[in-house]
């Protein structure tokens, strides 16, 4: 005999009580969670609760994203190029500064094909040879593989230190105006407008131009390094103050800040032990998109002629260098522009791959 289904009595919400019939174990809970959902297993999807964290579920998104990982490879060998060029220039060059004026024809101005044997005539593509990878630069012979390797120290070393000074301004300034609120909102969202219509290039062009040999201890190169980071940074940090703002309103209204609140926490401790650990992921992300901006910035003002002092190796000035050679010497005005597209692409595809990982939108 197969015993009947007892009626079971459980309190609901409220206090109500309810009634339901008890089936067997075995009714209610399938051996094979699978069997549940059929479609499960087909579908490849999870059947039970996922329990990855955030940073988990980012790092697989990311994974999934085959151009972005490449993206992120070419920025790793980047910096690592640069922190190395001086022994990458030890290794497969010369020192950027060393002039091989023997290799040059004097009248034509562009290496010869043969230094050996001038009657062979003049190589258009910089000579390349196992002793100059990418050749050397018309008129001085300098090696122009340690010139962009020395070059990308002076981009991505203004680039890398701008961003901190913009995200640093910016993220200071839009937590305070998101959470503070009323006139402090209203005075910094004005200056945010204010610097947002300043012509920063202008600006950069008349103020490098006109600074003198030394301040503050500065001199040369270390001074134009940090006359444009400060340029850079203190006038960008209105881009990174909108979207720290933005989502600062938001959270500053989230129950775990009200909580916070109602049991006395200070400004300061919400701030920083509340609200600044979710800001994190946002501000990396456009960090990461922000460095390119700036590597374009510092070769642009290079290439005007108000950045790096020559004979100090930077990509913009090789650029400029380059344009009046370009018929005689095509290559010389094509591997620092090579070097410069290669380098914002790969940040900017690794930015918006971040971007994509950490959007809760994206699906799985």
């Amino acid at each position: 005999m197969c015993e009947p289904a007892r009626p079971e009595v459980r309190v609901e919400s409220g206090g109500l009580m309810s009634a339901r019939s008890r089936a067997p174990e075995s009714a209610e809970q399938p051996e094979n969670p699978a069997a549940a959902d059929p479609g499960a297993k087909a579908s490849g999807r999870r059947s039970g609760p996922d329990n990855r964290s955030l940073k988990q579920i980012a790092w697989q998104r990311l994974r999934r994203d085959k151009v972005a990982m490449v993206s992120g490879i070419v920025v790793v060998l980047l910096i690592l190029a640069a922190a190395l060029a001086p022994l990458l220039a030890k290794w497969f060059g010369y020192p950027p500064t060393q002039y091989h004026q023997e290799l040059i024809d004097p009248v034509r101005r562009v290496p010869y094909i043969d230094p050996d044997n001038p009657g062979l005539g003049t190589d258009p593509w910089g000579a390349m040879s196992s002793d100059h990878l990418l050749g050397v630069e018309p008129t001085t012979g300098r090696d122009l593989f340690s010139r962009i390797v020395y070059g990308a120290q002076i981009s991505l070393l203004v680039a890398f230190l701008s961003t901190l000074v913009c995200v640093a301004l910016g993220t200071v300034m839009g937590i305070i105006a998101g959470y503070v609120g009323g006139w402090v909102d209203t005075v910094i969202s004005r200056a945010m407008d204010i610097f947002l219509a300043f012509p920063l290039m202008l600006f950069a062009i008349a103020l490098v131009g006109v600074i003198p040999e030394g301040v503050f201890g500065l001199e040369g190169n270390g001074l134009r390094i940090g006359v444009i980071v400060f340029i850079i940074g203190f006038f960008n940090w209105p881009y990174i103050a909108r979207i720290v703002r933005g989502q600062t309103l938001a959270l500053r209204e989230r129950e775990f800040v009200e909580a916070s609140r109602s049991l006395g926490a200070s400004t300061g401790h919400i701030l920083m032990r509340e609200i600044l650990p979710n800001l994190v992921t946002p501000i990396i992300v456009y960090a990461t998109l922000l460095i390119p901006t700036n590597i374009l910035f510092e070769a642009a003002l290079s290439f005007l002629g108000v950045g790096i002092n020559p004979p100090t190796p930077s990509w913009g000035k090789m650029l400029s260098e380059a344009v009046p050679l370009y018929q005689q010497a095509p290559y010389f005005i094509i591997i620092p522009g090579l070097a410069i597209f290669v380098t914002v692409l790969a940040f900017n595809l690794f930015g918006d791959g971040l971007r994509d990982a950490f959007d809760p939108k994206t699906s799985d």
